[in-house]
């Protein structure tokens, strides 16, 4: 009863419920994801997309279905697309059965309504940004927008893996710490 309740407050916007579903089911959708990649970053990543989509589209979630299990169906999908992102840029070797896996997902093109809403969200969270320190907006930047690995974004800052690591620990927290202060 208490899940549905957050969800309802969610669909209407409030943050705090989006902070609650986001704690409440981030252990098992990133315990899912670690199963299947083994892999703790492209893990965090599949979780960080599969919430960030799942918020977006929460108006359209079907309450006849357990939550956890359709934020486990967008992760599935976000991480097959992430397969398809690094076997087309990458080489990847995946397996036969993941291969028709990404071939038979439907069509999730974003009509213009969820284009809308998408680039408002970005909006709303760019502006949050804009509240970090800059050093922190760097790490943010080249993470999430350039979609730059760990290793990648040490080498540009010239700075250890483990302080890139950290100091995007710190951005999202801050950046979270943000966004609920905000409501």
């Amino acid at each position: 009863m208490e899940i549905n309740l957050h969800i309802e407050k969610a669909k209407k916007g409030d943050q705090v419920a989006f902070t609650y579903l986001l704690n409440h089911y981030w252990n098992e959708v990133y315990g899912f994801m670690l199963k299947r990649t083994e892999n703790e970053t492209d893990s965090e990543d599949v979780t960080i997309e599969t919430f960030s989509k799942a918020f977006d589209k929460i108006a359209t979630y079907n309450p006849e279905f357990q939550f956890n299990t359709w934020l486990i169906a967008i992760a599935k999908n976000v991480h097959i697309d992430l397969l398809r992102k690094k076997k087309s840029s990458h080489l990847v070797e995946i397996t036969d059965e993941e291969d028709q896996q990404a071939y038979n997902v439907a069509d999730t093109s974003p009509s213009v309504e969820d284009a809308l809403i998408t680039e408002q969200n970005l909006s709303r969270l760019l502006h949050f940004i804009k509240e970090l320190k800059p050093h922190y907006q760097e790490v943010i930047q080249l993470r999430y927008f350039q979609e730059m690995s760990y290793q990648e974004i040490a080498d540009q800052l010239s700075e250890p893996l483990s302080n890139v690591k950290i100091k995007l620990l710190r951005a999202k927290k801050l950046l979270a710490e943000i966004i609920v202060s905000k409501k």
